[in-house]
């Protein structure tokens, strides 16, 4: 009888690939966990119990078919796994290495739930893929057959990336259009390398140029071109913009130099790995070398900007979080090796206000934690009495972001948003209030996951595909 290659999770501890060590990782923006060789991918993936109801698996986003590639890999077929992956998600190694695991397929693996500690999903999806992209086994997207129609994305994120990669392969014309100088939204210019290397990212992008995707870059919509202009060139629209538009601090001295904004900072680290010139990175306004910084917010970009601080050689990073590390939104996978790297978090600790212009120190307000709000989370609430002031040189603000006004900006009145500012769009089709007119990711959803952003999209195309086609059926008659 064969040996069982499955369910050794009684057996083999769970095994992360090799990190590198904190003072050495921190003085460089490389990727900071080592590849699995293949008798370790294998031999992780073998810890799988391949459980009836897959919590995995439905808990992502995607709904990735994990147990079966898990399986795959276990036995050695890895080509066949890498394709069973990428049927249903289009950047596998780069949800192998962003996505949130803990929060969702890790944090719900049945065996992570009875004590034997979780299957490495993210670290194995991305040995595959990088697996794939080193044998040849990542095809060319070839249509078997030309369309016609034409579909116009507005951003280059990764939900209009996915879009296009599904919107090609069925034949269609399509052009991105992006206000930057390169494709992949925040997998470009958000994320820090050490998190994505932009390789990574952009041998997808040149996968859709190959594929005959035109990119139109430097293109600011409603500037450079009209939305409507826009909707008389293409047969569908699709808006995948994501949301830029950074939440501000109040309170005293709030305008100072010196106080700026995550995106800004994050997007000035990014160019200089293409060996880009930032004037504003070289006139030490968005630079924390030799400086005290305080990062506010508790999220994910917050957890990039302390950790680029510390690469960039500031003489201490702080993170601000109103509340305490159990209820912070950001991973606590990234928070634990923020840590290691040297960043000091103070939890329960809110701004109050700023004094200096250029900025000197920021006025911190101690919090406890009260009865929970609406989220379901507990109300921070301020302790009378308990303030502090932080010594700071660069603050940096990482509340969140939130969506642009979309139809003042684009002249387009009829293009209905929420109460939050949002684009209203149907659920799993993305279409809005205009005929033809499609929109996905963060525009729609808010600030959200990459994941997300790559399902909306990949939904969306599909919807589109129904649409062009009725036109044409329609056409026909």
């Amino acid at each position: 009888m064969a040996k069982q290659p499955m369910l050794k999770f009684v057996s083999v501890d769970r095994d992360m690939p090799e990190k590198r060590v904190a003072n050495e990782r921190s003085k460089d923006f490389h990727e900071i966990y080592a590849e699995y060789a293949d008798a370790k991918a294998k031999e992780q993936a073998s810890r799988c119990s391949q459980c009836g109801v897959p919590y995995c698996q439905s808990h992502c986003p995607l709904h990735n078919n994990i147990p079966d590639w898990l399986r795959l890999t276990a036995e050695g077929r890895l080509e066949e796994a890498y394709q069973t992956s990428q049927m249903t998600n289009t950047f596998p190694e780069i949800c192998g290495r962003i996505c949130p695991q803990d929060r969702l397929c890790e944090g719900n693996c049945v065996i992570e739930q009875s004590g034997h500690g979780t299957v490495t999903i993210g670290s194995v999806e991305k040995y595959l893929t990088d697996t794939a992209w080193e044998n040849g086994w990542v095809k060319p997207i070839v249509p078997q057959q030309e369309r016609i129609e034409s579909v116009g994305i507005i951003g280059a994120g990764p939900g209009g990336l996915a879009a296009a990669d599904v919107l090609r392969q069925a034949g269609v014309q399509v052009t991105i259009y992006d206000r930057h100088d390169r494709a992949g939204g925040l997998l470009t210019y958000g994320i820090p390398g050490f998190k994505l290397e932009k390789d990574v990212v952009l041998r997808r992008v040149d996968q859709l140029v190959q594929a005959g995707v035109e990119f139109v870059m430097n293109c600011d919509v409603g500037t450079d071109i009209t939305f409507e202009e826009l909707r008389n060139k293409h047969n569908a629209v699709l808006i995948a913009t994501g949301v830029y538009k950074s939440r501000d601090l109040q309170g005293p001295g709030s305008g100072a130099q010196g106080i700026v904004r995550a995106i800004d900072y994050l997007t000035a680290s990014n160019k200089l790995s293409f060996e880009d010139t930032v004037p504003e990175f070289e006139s030490g306004e968005l630079n924390a070398e030799g400086k005290r910084v305080v990062v506010i917010g508790g999220g994910d970009t917050a957890m990039d900007c302390v950790r680029t601080a510390i690469r960039q050689g500031a003489t201490s990073v702080k993170c601000l979080y109103r509340r305490d590390r159990e209820n912070m939104p950001g991973s606590q996978r990234e928070t634990q090796n923020a840590e290691e790297e040297g960043v000091e978090f103070q939890w329960l600790s809110a701004p109050l206000a700023f004094s200096g212009d250029p900025v000197s120190s920021v006025k911190v307000q101690q919090m406890r934690l009260g009865a929970p709000d609406a989220s379901g989370r507990r109300s921070p609430e301020p302790i009378d009495g308990a303030e502090v002031d932080e010594p700071a040189d660069l603050v940096i603000k990482a509340l969140g972001f939130e969506p642009e006004d979309l139809p003042s900006l684009w002249n387009e009145s009829d293009l209905e948003v929420t109460n939050w500012g949002t684009v209203k769009a149907q659920f799993t089709t993305g279409q809005t209030s205009m005929d033809g007119v499609f929109a996905v990711g963060d525009i729609v959803r808010g600030a959200s996951l990459v994941v997300w952003a790559i399902k909306d999209g990949r939904d969306s195309a599909a919807a589109i595909l129904d649409y062009l086609n009725s036109k044409q059926a329609v056409a026909a008659e």
